[in-house]
């Protein structure tokens, strides 16, 4: 009973401290080294982890946006039986609220355009986008260029 009683009129430091070591407080300069050492590793490990999903991320809306801009250009010409002349075209008739941005080049002045080909003994379709791609050179994961989708 006096050793809890003696206990409890002590400072709780003095209870959890060695005889004769002086009482310190903070951390110690190699403690902090490891610590930040293991941070440093662990970012350096979740880097490219990140970077590889926001290139996933920017892929999915590249894909989703050229699947619609061509679900409206086929539907502009189920309607009208040509080719809108540009993709304000397909805005000015309702058929997208926006021409979207190209994710990796940022821009929606950027899309490449192709013309309609002719079939063989007809008359090329009128107006000229028949499909649309990015704008950019860069490579997607999946190795195929971003061009080419």
């Amino acid at each position: 009973m006096t050793f809890i009683h003696r206990a409890l009129k002590r400072p709780w430091t003095e209870l959890f401290t060695k005889i004769g070591r002086p009482k310190t407080a903070g951390f110690s300069l190699i403690e902090l080294m490891i610590v930040m050492s293991i941070m440093a590793i662990l970012a350096a490990i979740a880097n490219p982890v990140y970077q590889r999903h926001l290139i996933k991320a920017r892929e999915a809306v590249l894909a989703e946006d050229l699947y619609q801009m061509r679900q409206a250009i086929d539907k502009f010409f189920a309607d009208k039986l040509r080719y809108p002349d540009n993709l304000r075209e397909l805005v000015t008739a309702k058929y997208l609220r926006s021409v979207p941005k190209d994710p990796f080049t940022k821009s929606a002045e950027s899309w490449k355009l192709s013309a309609p080909e002719p079939d063989q003994g007809e008359a090329p379709p009128r107006g000229s986008v028949f499909d649309v791609t990015s704008g950019s050179d860069l490579i997607g994961l999946n190795g195929v260029p971003y061009r080419d989708w």
